[in-house]
């Protein structure tokens, strides 16, 4: 046993030891589409006194954070995003009018001394006579210049002292208590019952408590020492939260709730479940049909994807990452797309197995590694590109997918290029020591297969019409195209800005009912869908008090009914979104264009980047006449489809400039025509592989993942169409027009692959 393979074999021992151990004592990181909960994001605005940099923000999020801890919430993530937002994740608390009225109070905590009662006609503006505020009850005070700020609070909690009757009360920590002291004093040389006696605590031009000083308290002495507390008719909740309003303390900067979005716990539980059946659902089948395509070869392929599943999911938790449900997706999607590396190396084993068959099994299969690496690097590298663009342009649960999806791809290299060598190593070519498994026969790659026969026996001129499928291509991108110019695209509350909530009834919902309910509710022009025991409610710029109305009414007309997701995402965020959706897609197809153009040829990139263009036509075209949403995950589709086709036509690609470096002189059509037949198994048995996964996720993936399984779907069909009838034409006419040279021939050893489809 040579020492390559006995490394090899170590290697691939410790990396799935290490992902199980890994796997057996982590958990992961759900987020909050997946486990319930508010995600709320806030922009800082600059002020008359402060500009809201980074620093500013910085402050702030301190500010966030002691709300959010006072809240009681558990395990809740703060963090800033850029230079002015702040994004905060409060698990379990499902009512975002409470976290947002909380948590984003925006305005300078103050304390006043009260000048008086004020007249219900009393002018609130400041000025010499003072602030006119209402106090909790309705009443207006005039209050006196502020004496304490937010910062000279140093801690506020909410208590309960049987000493001073049943209830609650609130204690303060001040960092100066000689200023409370002189405000308590000057407030106590006033009778009881006079207002002057009272201290206003404001926040937001907001009079959130306005106590009493007690009777016990003497002229000028004020309260001094201790903790003084605030008594009153309070509930826990009502003490809990002017504690935390008052120890938040003051903002630097104002904030602005530019997006929220609210899961229950039902709806994450239910995604988890349709995930999960369809990964089962989706690997069972594509572990049968590899195993029955390639047999014994198929099948240690099956186990090397179970070892892929395992490294990724690892992967995840060594991470750190966040498991969202586009991130499941994506988990579940990169298990079809890990297929590829295997089946473009035992495609290329089974031609170098018929070109030299006397050489043996052993021969074939480091040929057929070595001969796949280029173009499994070369696809691999553009999904990474596409997965790079989602994690940085994209926003909120999308993000996951991007990640998912990146280590997905890592992992599937580990996979083929190292997992699946050692099995094959093992089993077949008992080059590890032991036997190997015995007549070629057995490993599935001693015959060509089914598809390469059928093919080399038409050997079918494709390339010969070319421009004809030029011609059905351009007729699609016009129908595509037809189709937003008709009927428009149906933009989600992510690109627009607006709310979007949904609900699910135990029975079976009406939509004309529901549309009835809505319009009650004072919504008239609101955009309402049902299907099954869901109801979706679209609308602009409502606020969650009139969320609960709509509620109330759906409540009334079709039985109880609950909250399952809220979303809401300002008109400038919307804008911002939809700005960075068209950037992402600009960006992906030049820097395919330039990676192809650098590794191959420009005439390549060009032919394939149009081709692309077809893809995302095509896909976009059918949503517009669906009127399905054009959303953050219809952006992770499209870039998944971009990612995911741009690797046929690597595929193609590499192969025609291998074949042009070994027969310079023959005509490039024809070279086109022989690559694109050499691939059609490897073509076939991969997108075969990827369709199984989708259509388990459009069957078991619930409303949430359909849309996206159909775009992907659509997108692999019309992709893998697209690299033989749509780049091979355009690559032709392309290189008619450039003039280039054809590319240098390799080392001597490396010979065209003689497989079907002839080179004249």
């Amino acid at each position: 046993m040579s020492r390559a393979p006995f490394w090899r074999a170590v290697a691939a021992c410790v990396i799935v030891a290490t992902a199980l151990l890994l796997t057996v004592t982590m958990s992961p990181r759900l987020g909050l589409d997946l486990r319930g909960g508010t995600q709320l994001v806030f922009e800082t605005r600059d002020s008359t006194t402060a500009i809201a940099d980074a620093e500013a923000t910085d402050r702030a999020l301190d500010v966030l954070r002691r709300r959010a801890d006072a809240l009681g919430v558990v395990d809740p993530t703060l963090l800033r995003s850029g230079q002015r937002r702040i994004i905060v994740e409060l698990p379990g608390v499902l009512d975002p009018r409470q976290a947002a009225a909380v948590i984003g109070k925006t305005a300078q905590l103050t304390f006043h001394p009260v000048l008086a009662a004020a007249g219900p006609t009393s002018d609130p503006a400041t000025g010499t006579s003072g602030q006119v505020l209402a106090d909790e009850s309705g009443g207006r005070l005039r209050l006196g210049p502020a004496t304490i700020a937010g910062d000279g609070v140093r801690d506020a909690a909410a208590v309960s002292d049987p000493q001073l009757g049943v209830g609650w009360s609130v204690t303060i920590d001040f960092r100066d208590a000689d200023a409370w002291r002189r405000l308590t004093g000057e407030a106590a040389c006033h009778g009881p019952g006079d207002p002057r006696r009272r201290i206003a605590i404001v926040l937001d031009d907001e009079i959130i408590s306005s106590p009493q000083v007690e009777t016990s308290v003497a002229c000028r002495a004020g309260i001094s020492g201790g903790s003084p507390q605030i008594t009153g008719s309070f509930t826990h909740r009502q003490a809990q939260d002017l504690a935390v309003l008052i120890k938040g303390g003051a903002l630097p900067v104002p904030l602005s709730l530019i997006e929220q979005r609210t899961v229950g716990p039902t709806l994450g539980a239910q995604a988890i479940d349709a995930s999960a059946k369809a990964g089962v659902a989706g690997v069972l089948v594509t572990a049968l049909f590899i195993i029955v395509a390639y047999r014994l070869s198929g099948l240690l392929a099956a186990v090397a994807l179970a070892a892929y599943g395992l490294i990724s999911y690892a992967a995840l938790l060594a991470l750190g990452a966040t498991l969202t449900l586009p991130g499941l997706a994506g988990f579940v999607l990169a298990i079809g797309m890990a297929v590829d590396a295997n089946v473009l190396v035992f495609e290329r084993a089974r031609e170098e197995y018929g070109r030299t068959p006397r050489r043996g099994l052993r021969g074939a299969l480091d040929r057929g590694f070595a001969g796949a690496w280029s173009a499994i690097a070369d696809s691999n590298i553009t999904t990474l590109l596409a997965a790079g663009l989602l994690f940085w342009l994209a926003s909120g649960p999308v993000r996951g997918f991007g990640v998912t999806l990146a280590i997905g791809v890592l992992a599937s290299l580990v996979s083929a290029m190292l997992i699946t060598r050692v099995l094959v190593d093992t089993f077949i070519t008992g080059r590890t020591g032991t036997r190997s498994s015995g007549p070629p026969g057995r490993s599935g790659l001693a015959t060509p297969g089914r598809i390469r026969t059928w093919i080399t026996r038409r050997d079918p001129r494709l390339m010969a019409r070319r421009r004809r499928w030029l011609a059905v291509a351009a007729l699609l991108v016009t129908a595509a195209i037809a189709a937003p110019v008709l009927r428009g695209l149906n933009f989600g509350v992510e690109f627009t800005g607006g709310r979007m909530v949904e609900f699910t009834a135990a029975q079976p919902v009406d939509a004309d009912t529901a549309r009835q309910a809505v319009t009650e509710a004072g919504h008239p022009a609101a955009t309402v869908q049902a299907s099954g025991n869901t109801v979706s409610v679209r609308a602009g710029q409502i606020g969650a008090e009139q969320v609960a109305a709509i509620e109330q009414r759906l409540d009334a007309r079709l039985g109880e009914v609950t909250k399952q997701r809220d979303e809401l995402v300002g008109p400038s965020l919307g804008e911002e979104l939809r700005r960075n959706a068209m950037i992402a897609l600009a960006v992906a197809l030049a820097a395919q264009l330039a990676y192809l153009a650098a590794r191959f040829r420009w005439t390549f990139g060009a032919a394939a980047v149009l081709a692309l263009v077809v893809d995302a036509a095509a896909v976009l075209g059918l949503f517009a006449w669906l009127g399905k949403p054009v959303d953050g995950v219809f952006l992770a589709a499209m870039l998944t489809i971009i990612g995911y086709s741009i690797n046929d036509k690597v595929v193609v690609f590499d192969r025609v400039r291998e074949l042009w470096q070994a027969r310079r002189q023959a005509r490039f059509a024809n070279i086109v025509n022989a690559a694109i037949l050499q691939t059609v198994p490897r073509t076939v048995n991969t997108g075969l592989g990827a369709l199984f996964i989708l259509i388990a996720l459009a069957v078991f993936g619930g409303d949430s993942l359909r849309d996206f399984a159909i775009a992907l779907i659509t997108g692999i069909v019309v992709g893998t169409a697209s690299s033989s009838f749509v780049a091979g034409p355009l690559a032709i006419e392309f290189e008619r027009l450039s003039g280039q040279p054809p590319p240098r021939p390799r080392a001597p050893r490396e010979h065209a692959r003689q497989g079907s489809g002839a080179v004249v």
